[in-house]
């Protein structure tokens, strides 16, 4: 499935991407610039963590017009689904700022 992929901040620490695997939230929220043109209901948030990656959750809502409090630029707010599917090995896959569209064909269940 498709998706998008988003690095886990190395200052939200372990913690935070174990939360989203283990039950302990119900949703959570990401978010991107601008409007998603590739992004649907139903594609997943693929996680990585110390360049591995690690799972995916699924989509479950996109919100447009939210504001990044920082910049004033408009995002949209990407909720998903949790607990979310955690692979039993994780694999590299580079880190990056920001959010980049996935195909998902690596991944391994």
């Amino acid at each position: 499935m498709s998706g998008i992929t988003k690095t886990i901040p190395q200052k939200e620490g372990i913690e935070a991407v174990e939360s989203l695997y283990d039950g302990r939230v119900g949703e959570f929220e990401f978010h991107m610039a601008g409007k998603p043109s590739r992004l649907k209901i139903g594609d997943y948030v693929y996680t990585i963590w110390q360049d591995m990656l690690v799972g995916r959750c699924e989509i479950i809502r996109i919100e447009h017009g939210a504001v990044n409090p920082d910049s004033g630029k408009p995002r949209s707010l990407i909720f998903v689904k949790t607990p979310g599917q955690k692979l039993k090995k994780p694999y590299p896959r580079e880190g990056h700022r920001g959010t980049r569209y996935y195909d998902g064909n690596e991944w391994a269940e």
